[in-house]
Protein backbone atom coordinates (compact mmCIF):
# COMPACT_ATOMS: atom_id res chain seq x y z
CA UNK A 1 0.00 0.00 0.00
CA UNK A 2 1.59 3.44 -1.24
CA UNK A 3 0.46 6.31 1.38
CA UNK A 4 1.40 9.83 0.47
CA UNK A 5 0.53 12.48 2.35
CA UNK A 6 0.87 16.46 1.64
CA UNK A 7 1.36 19.65 3.81
CA UNK A 8 2.23 23.28 3.69
CA UNK A 9 0.02 24.85 1.51
CA UNK A 10 -1.33 27.83 2.38
CA UNK A 11 -2.27 31.77 1.21
CA UNK A 12 0.75 34.07 0.25
CA UNK A 13 1.42 36.98 -1.78
CA UNK A 14 3.40 36.72 -5.15
CA UNK A 15 7.66 36.75 -4.52
CA UNK A 16 7.20 35.13 -0.94
CA UNK A 17 8.04 31.43 -0.64
CA UNK A 18 6.43 28.10 0.45
CA UNK A 19 7.60 24.67 1.21
CA UNK A 20 5.51 21.84 0.74
CA UNK A 21 5.86 18.62 2.54
CA UNK A 22 5.02 14.82 1.60
CA UNK A 23 5.25 11.92 3.84
CA UNK A 24 5.34 9.07 1.99
CA UNK A 25 5.36 5.33 3.15
CA UNK A 26 5.56 1.87 0.81
CA UNK A 27 4.31 -1.57 1.04
CA UNK A 28 8.03 -2.70 0.56
CA UNK A 29 11.06 -1.38 0.13
CA UNK A 30 11.48 1.59 -1.64
CA UNK A 31 11.81 2.00 -5.35
CA UNK A 32 9.75 4.82 -6.13
CA UNK A 33 10.34 8.01 -8.09
CA UNK A 34 8.43 10.62 -6.51
CA UNK A 35 7.26 14.00 -7.59
CA UNK A 36 4.98 16.79 -7.67
CA UNK A 37 2.15 17.81 -10.23
CA UNK A 38 0.19 21.71 -9.86
CA UNK A 39 -3.82 21.29 -10.76
CA UNK A 40 -4.63 25.06 -11.62
CA UNK A 41 -7.86 26.32 -10.28
CA UNK A 42 -10.95 25.65 -12.09
CA UNK A 43 -9.22 22.26 -13.15
CA UNK A 44 -11.02 19.45 -11.84
CA UNK A 45 -9.75 16.47 -14.14
CA UNK A 46 -6.92 14.08 -13.10
CA UNK A 47 -5.45 14.39 -16.37
CA UNK A 48 -5.29 17.91 -16.03
CA UNK A 49 -2.47 18.27 -13.51
CA UNK A 50 0.98 19.82 -14.71
CA UNK A 51 4.15 18.34 -13.98
CA UNK A 52 6.29 20.65 -11.69
CA UNK A 53 9.33 18.38 -10.11
CA UNK A 54 10.29 15.04 -9.83
CA UNK A 55 13.26 12.98 -8.17
CA UNK A 56 13.23 10.12 -9.96
CA UNK A 57 14.33 6.77 -8.40
CA UNK A 58 18.12 7.26 -9.60
CA UNK A 59 18.04 10.36 -8.13
CA UNK A 60 17.87 12.01 -11.73
CA UNK A 61 15.94 15.52 -10.83
CA UNK A 62 13.44 17.42 -13.34
CA UNK A 63 11.87 20.69 -13.13
CA UNK A 64 9.13 22.14 -15.42
CA UNK A 65 10.49 25.29 -17.30
CA UNK A 66 8.15 27.38 -15.39
CA UNK A 67 9.57 27.08 -12.06
CA UNK A 68 13.22 26.71 -12.71
CA UNK A 69 15.92 28.63 -10.95
CA UNK A 70 12.63 29.29 -8.32
CA UNK A 71 11.94 25.73 -6.84
CA UNK A 72 13.78 23.27 -5.59
CA UNK A 73 12.67 19.39 -4.87
CA UNK A 74 14.64 17.16 -2.08
CA UNK A 75 13.79 14.39 -0.29
CA UNK A 76 14.81 12.87 3.15
CA UNK A 77 15.37 9.19 3.57
CA UNK A 78 15.76 9.38 6.93
CA UNK A 79 11.84 11.03 7.15
CA UNK A 80 10.50 9.44 4.27
CA UNK A 81 9.47 12.87 3.00
CA UNK A 82 9.87 14.92 0.07
CA UNK A 83 10.01 18.46 -0.44
CA UNK A 84 9.16 21.36 -2.71
CA UNK A 85 10.90 24.55 -1.27
CA UNK A 86 8.85 27.34 -3.70
CA UNK A 87 10.62 30.68 -4.18
CA UNK A 88 9.32 33.81 -5.65
CA UNK A 89 6.12 32.89 -6.21
CA UNK A 90 3.79 34.16 -8.68
CA UNK A 91 -0.16 33.97 -9.50
CA UNK A 92 0.20 31.25 -11.92
CA UNK A 93 2.02 28.98 -9.44
CA UNK A 94 -1.69 28.97 -7.55
CA UNK A 95 -3.40 25.94 -7.37
CA UNK A 96 -3.38 22.02 -5.85
CA UNK A 97 -0.33 20.57 -5.51
CA UNK A 98 0.03 17.27 -5.83
CA UNK A 99 2.67 14.69 -4.21
CA UNK A 100 3.01 11.63 -7.11
CA UNK A 101 4.90 8.05 -6.80
CA UNK A 102 5.32 5.98 -9.38
CA UNK A 103 8.09 2.83 -9.70
CA UNK A 104 8.25 3.79 -12.86
CA UNK A 105 10.88 6.71 -14.02
CA UNK A 106 8.62 9.79 -13.80
CA UNK A 107 10.35 11.76 -16.21
CA UNK A 108 10.06 8.71 -18.74
CA UNK A 109 6.45 8.45 -18.24
CA UNK A 110 5.94 12.35 -18.28
CA UNK A 111 7.80 12.41 -21.76
CA UNK A 112 5.19 9.76 -22.59
CA UNK A 113 2.29 12.00 -21.23
CA UNK A 114 1.12 8.96 -18.75
CA UNK A 115 0.54 10.33 -15.16
CA UNK A 116 2.11 8.68 -11.99
CA UNK A 117 -0.22 5.74 -10.35
CA UNK A 118 0.10 6.98 -7.04
CA UNK A 119 -1.42 10.37 -4.89
CA UNK A 120 -1.30 12.16 -2.06
CA UNK A 121 -4.64 14.29 -1.46
CA UNK A 122 -3.45 17.33 -2.25
CA UNK A 123 -2.63 20.86 -0.83
CA UNK A 124 -3.73 24.08 -1.54
CA UNK A 125 -1.49 26.86 -2.50
CA UNK A 126 -2.67 30.43 -3.40
CA UNK A 127 -0.75 33.50 -4.62
CA UNK A 128 -2.08 36.51 -4.64
CA UNK A 129 -0.44 39.95 -6.81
Amino acid sequence: QVQLVESGGGSVQAGESLTLSCEYSFDRYDDYSKGWYRQPQGRSATSERDFVSCINDDGYIDYAESVKGRFTISRDSAKNTLYLQMNDLRSEDSGVYYCAADRRLMTYIRDLGILPRHWGQGTQVTVSS
